[in-house]
């Protein structure tokens, strides 16, 4: 999102003509805001293994004496009209205290401010917003008025304009009726902006958002139109990327929700309608979605079928589809942070990975995208590989895996730059595009443009049901689960693992691989999960080794080979959440400009396993010595050579050298998070970033 806009959003809309069930305790329709309620139930409330209750045997429920709206109210059906206090359930066999976090679960997304618009029970509209996190926003609201039954709520992560409570979302239309959120960037703002202001509507802030309510508003007084049909009008005027929900104090039965370029998930309740960025923040709700496509208008109304339309007021064709996700996958679990709980998962997602597609006993490697598409994949001209980030990272590793394995040439491009640069591509090219949220925009417009040459597009990916999946021709999920933590990890080994099964399963179809390398990295590849568990033992000695390096304030990554994306991965990742300046190279790149740097105060990761290239790196490393650095080596197991001469040493086990950055990749995860942690710093919400960038 670019501009003023925000990386999350949760709407929620309630209806308030469903009645109660018997085993249901009512849902709280500010849920993501992370407010607090209490009720007294009847019948038995027990605690799940997780610490959550389990409101099966509750057959009733009562609010106890609290005061909503200036009364009293003893029998609640399932209204929204939820009190505000302490979340209290009491049973005559257990008792459970806590509160729900839905909108801080969308907070990964962006975490500079927050905001709430409420449409109260006697028709007031209501925002809240204010600079800082949910928590933030959450004592900000603790003395207002947060009643009421339809409710939009937003996490921003400013690209434009100051983060500050004039800049958060929801915005409000100058005749104070319309409330807004908005992820994306409107990029013909200022021309919109100043033909309203020549039209006399004045603005509050300086964002984006603010001219689309005030535009959707303005057309819609000037020409006594309803709201839909305003939206349709506007939204042919606007050049760049959305995802907006709109209330209308006018009309509190009614949703209205669009998107262009920016992910949007409607979920379907009993009674009930949620929207979201993503999936996550609505599954304790429902599992049952619908994923809007580019210029679908969502026209979610109490009591009703949702129902899409476009630009023109036909109605679209949707499929509800059910998210195979739980509650568990986005909770800590115990964990501190996020991220160090998705970097303890990486044994079990990569099994996930594997699994149904690794079969060892038949020395086989099964995808669908390479039995569907055969004639596509087997024979390409080349492949490109296109993505931003870690997953460029990962593409690097990917370029080795199928040139060695499949003899097809293989380059690798920034989406970013691919997107604007005049490529020489057409049919007989294959584009593989890789993203861990799917939602990425220039991996998404390097996608368009490669599809307008002609060329086969085969995706990778983490989020099912997002806009990269259904943008390419085939692809493979990573299936590691939902990756909260902003610096990616479990997502890096997944796609590095796809892409390795990728290259095994085209080199045995195209007969460039020998069957016994091909049993082979099969075998350890299998393996890796459980050599991953026995490395994240030493997380304890990772952690010392931290304590040592949080002085530095520059730090130098080098690889050869296989490893050299992961040294580039390795430095992005401490740059990423300790703040720490840090580069990786090709370990003999060093010679020709960054050993002018070195010197006792920088820190040198070097990724020096025993491979072909064993003894080269053990020449850079004595040359870092003659200038007095800290050495941390990354080792194979039992190497006493390079033992010797490293300040710190972080033993790998064996495996096929082109299976060592899943192992390498695993040690630099924990040396940034713990130096990370040593220094204070927000690991799982680092300063200026945001999960998934869905504009440029």
């Amino acid at each position: 999102m670019r501009r003023f806009c925000s990386w999350a959003l949760l709407v929620v809309l309630l209806c308030a003509a469903c009645g109660a069930h018997a085993s249901e305790v009512p849902s709280n329709p500010f849920s993501g805001f992370g407010l607090y309620y209490s009720y007294v139930t009847s019948g038995s409330v027990k605690l799940k293994d997780d610490g959550r209750p389990d409101y099966s045997g509750v057959q009733s429920f009562v609010f106890d004496d609290v005061k909503f709206g200036g009364m009293v109210k003893k029998d609640y059906s399932r209204t929204g009209d939820l009190p505000i206090g302490t979340l209290t359930v009491l049973s005559g066999d257990s008792y459970y205290q806590g509160k729900n976090f839905r909108l801080q679960q969308s907070e990964y997304r962006g975490y500079d401010s927050a905001g709430v618009a409420l449409l109260t029970e006697n028709g007031d509209l209501r925002v809240y917003k204010t600079k800082g996190k949910v928590a933030d926003l959450e004592g900000y609201a603790s003395d207002k008025d947060t009643t009421g039954t339809v409710g939009i709520a937003h996490t921003r992560w400013a690209t434009h304009g100051e983060p500050n409570s004039t800049n958060a979302h929801p915005h409000i239309s100058y005749t104070g009726n319309l409330a807004i959120i908005h992820n994306g960037i409107i990029e013909n703002y200022a021309v919109l902006k100043k033909r309203l202001q020549e039209n006399g509507i004045e603005f509050k802030s300086n964002t984006d958002t603010e001219v689309l309510v005030q535009l959707i508003e303005y057309i819609r007084t000037q020409r006594n139109l309803d709201l839909l049909t305003a939206v349709r009008i506007a939204l042919r005027s606007v050049i760049g990327a959305y995802a907006i929900a709109i209330l209308d104090k006018d009309d509190p039965d009614q949703i209205i929700a669009a998107r262009k370029s920016s992910p949007l998930v409607v979920g379907i309740g009993e009674d009930e309608f949620f929207l979201g960025s993503d999936a996550s923040p609505i599954i304790e709700y429902t599992d049952k979605v619908i994923y809007l496509d580019d210029k679908d208008i969502a026209v979610i109304r109490r009591g009703k079928e949702v129902e899409v339309v476009d630009f023109n007021n036909e109605k679209m064709e949707h499929e509800v589809t059910k998210v195979d996700l739980n509650l568990a996958q986005i909770e800590k679990g115990g964990f501190p942070h996020f991220m160090l709980k998705e970097i303890f998962e990486q044994p079990e997602c990569l099994k996930d990975c594997m699994r149904g597609r690794v079969n060892v006993e038949a020395n086989n490697v099964t995808l669908s995208a390479i039995i569907d598409y055969r004639k596509f994949l087997i024979n390409p001209r080349r492949i490109i590989i296109v993505a931003c980030g870690t997953s460029w990272h990962a593409g690097l590793i990917g370029k080795q895996l199928i040139e060695d394995f499949c003899q097809i040439p293989v380059e690798v491009e920034y989406a970013s730059e691919f997107r604007y640069s005049k490529p020489v591509i057409n049919e007989q090219d294959v584009v593989i595009a890789i993203s861990q949220s799917g939602e990425t925009a220039d991996t998404l417009a390097a996608i368009e443009l490669a599809k307008s040459k002609g060329a086969f597009i085969y995706g990778i990916c983490n989020a099912i049901g997002s806009s990269i999946p259904r943008a390419t021709h085939t692809g493979s999920y990573i299936h590691v689960g939902p990756e909260i933590g902003v610096a990616s990890t479990k997502a890096f080994t997944g796609q590095v693992t796809v892409l390795t099964m990728l290259a095994l399963a085209l080199g045995k179809e195209r007969g460039t691989i020998d069957n016994v390398r091909y049993a082979k990295v099969l075998e350890e590849l299998n393996a890796v999960p459980d050599k991953m568990q026995e490395l994240l033992k030493q997380g304890d000695a990772i952690k010392d080794i931290s304590r040592i390096f949080t002085y530095a304030h520059n730090f130098l990554y080098l690889g050869r080979g296989y490893n050299y994306p992961v040294a580039l991965e390795g430095a992005l990742k401490l740059k990423e959440i300790s703040y720490i300046h840090a580069e990786g190279y090709p370990a003999a790149e060093m010679k020709h400009g960054p050993i002018a740097l070195i010197d006792d105060e920088m820190p040198v990761v070097v990724v020096a396993t025993k491979n072909v290239l064993y003894e080269k790196v053990v020449s850079n490393i004595q040359e870092i010595k003659a200038r007095k650095a800290r050495v941390i080596a990354i080792i194979s197991e039992g190497d006493e050579t390079i033992r010797k001469m490293a300040d710190a040493v972080i033993e790998l086990p064996h495996t096929e050298e082109c299976l060592e950055p899943l192992l390498a990749s695993i040690p630099l995860q924990m040396l940034a998070y713990y130096i990370a942690v040593a220094k204070g710093k927000d690991v799982d919400q680092p300063r200026n970033l945001a999960k998934s960038v869905t504009v440029e």
